[in-house]
């Protein structure tokens, strides 16, 4: 089943109007939340039972004439003038490629936008220009290719190894770009989907021969603004920026369905610096967000780290894997992220930082703050020994550094298992500070706020009871009691 926002396009673009002021007050009341949570929950299983198959009835239907697209540069043009059509059928690729070339040749003169019409347009992937404006019109999407052989084979990325999925050559992102500077994709909510069934079908079957291509991948650029827009059923990755700086995404939806679309991550910055994700609601098949800096000894050597993050103002669900993830490929390091102002709803977990022995690099200086719990069966995760691996030579010696992680302002009911700390004797987690945690439970036995070789410190009174890894202070910070067992493992996997 595939979750989305529980209105139509044009109720969802009032409140997008408003989003930028309510969003951050609304988030800081849990009790408020949980309200629109079960509004949000009954609205989209409601609806959206009518589009699996994609043919039904649509809660996406145009009610009204279309918005005025505003023009965001000096100069603008239409698909249409370029020989877009625009019915779903006809194949729009040249048009997009031909539209982008004109628009190229305006980039000392402040760039030109790109404006896509309501309609449907189908293409194979293209590359995006600088100083570049994608505009999408409200009831206007772009639809992937579903033949594969239209999908270009590009090189593994370097600080991948040989492959993500297979040994060789990766299929590209649908929308593409690489070295570019000052492009934006932004829109009246638009769509760009990725028509990934089939891909997501062929890859349970082993019937690719590639590693599968994310939805929309911008490389070793800076100044990316996404925005505005609606990004669904991608065949791997939806949006992933690839050693960027300065990137913004805001009030972005990003849609998959929820079980069998296999590695679906919402946003996945990878060696990226100065990012904000912000105002957003995602709803995927794996991670709504994983923060990564390359795997392994191929991380490692092309050492580009992801910093100064900031997540804020999201609702987001993922059944399978965990709302926002760290890593599992880190090996570049992660550091000065914060995530505020959360909610993650009905997901397997909530909070994940997740690496392994052979991985390297760290991750520190992370602050989670105000975030609500509802419904999830994990709440709080750090895994050290999540074994996947490019492949066997990477170096048992290269061990990660896990410290500095602060959780302040941690609310919730549902969650079966409010914390899981899971350290190791090579891979110990240091300073970790829990602070005004409440999170209710609905598993009645002992030790559910789990932990190994972890050392850190509890500031006041929390719910559930803390393990006695941890050091325990007072409301005013002055010691109560040091701990004398860091080491003690209290994990319990079958909970």
């Amino acid at each position: 089943m595939v979750e989305t926002l529980p209105v139509g396009r044009f109720q969802l673009q009032q409140q997008r109007l408003e989003l930028k002021r309510w969003i951050p007050a609304f988030l800081s009341s849990h009790k408020t939340l949980f309200v629109l949570l079960w509004i949000a929950a009954f609205g989209s299983v409601f609806f959206w039972q009518w589009n699996i198959g994609g043919s039904g009835f649509s809660i996406f239907a145009k009610v009204g004439p279309g918005r005025p697209m505003p023009k965001m540069r000096p100069f603008a043009f239409n698909l249409t003038d370029f020989g877009g059509v625009g019915d779903g059928v006809a194949d729009e690729t040249a048009a997009f490629e031909r539209a982008i070339l004109a628009i190229s040749k305006f980039g000392k003169r402040g760039g030109a936008q790109l404006n896509v019409p309501p309609g449907k347009w189908l293409t194979a992937p293209f590359n995006l220009t600088s100083h570049m404006t994608l505009f999408l019109a409200e009831d206007a999407e772009i639809l992937g290719i579903q033949d594969e052989k239209r999908w270009a084979l590009m090189p593994p990325l370097p600080s991948y190894g040989y492959g993500r999925e297979h040994n060789g050559s990766r299929y590209g992102s649908l929308i593409h770009g690489q070295n570019l500077r000052d492009v934006v994709i932004t829109g009246h909510n638009g769509t760009i989907n990725g028509q990934g069934q089939s891909w997501w079908k062929k890859y349970r079957q082993k019937l690719l021969n590639h590693s599968r291509g994310p939805l929309v991948q911008i490389m070793w650029s800076s100044d990316i603004v996404i925005s505005d827009i609606t990004l669904r059923d991608s065949p791997f990755w939806t949006f992933h920026p690839y050693d960027c700086k300065n990137v913004t995404v805001r009030n972005v939806t990003i849609l998959a369905p929820i079980f069998e679309a296999p590695n679906t991550d919402g946003i996945d910055p990878d060696s990226c610096e100065d990012m904000v994700i912000e105002d957003c609601y995602i709803s995927v098949g794996d991670d709504a967000v994983a923060i990564k800096s390359g795997w392994d000894q191929y991380g490692i050597a092309y050492g580009r780290p992801s910093r100064n993050i900031l997540i804020r103002n999201l609702i987001i669900r993922s059944m399978v894997s965990a709302g926002i993830s760290i890593g599992s490929e880190m090996s570049g390091g992660v550091s000065n992220v914060t995530v505020e102002n959360v909610l993650v709803w009905s997901s397997r977990r909530a909070i994940r930082i997740k690496t392994a022995v052979g991985r390297g690099g760290y991750v520190r200086d992370i602050t989670y703050r105000n975030l609500t719990f509802d419904n999830a069966r994990v709440g709080i995760v750090i895994k050290t020994d999540y074994n996947e691996h490019p492949d066997d030579d990477f170096d048992r010696k290269a061990l990660p550094i896990i410290r500095d992680i602060s959780f302040t302002e941690i609310h919730g009911h549902g969650v079966r298992v409010p914390v899981r700390i899971h350290g190791s004797k090579d891979i110990p987690i240091r300073n970790v500070t829990f602070r005004d945690i409440s999170i209710g439970i609905t598993y009645k036995k002992k030790h559910i706020f789990q932990c190994a070789f972890v050392e850190g410190r509890v500031i006041g009174t929390i719910f559930p009871a803390p393990c006695e890894n941890l050091d325990r202070y007072d409301e005013e910070e002055r010691l109560v009691k040091l701990s004398a067992a860091q080491n003690v493992t209290d994990i319990d996997y079958d909970i």
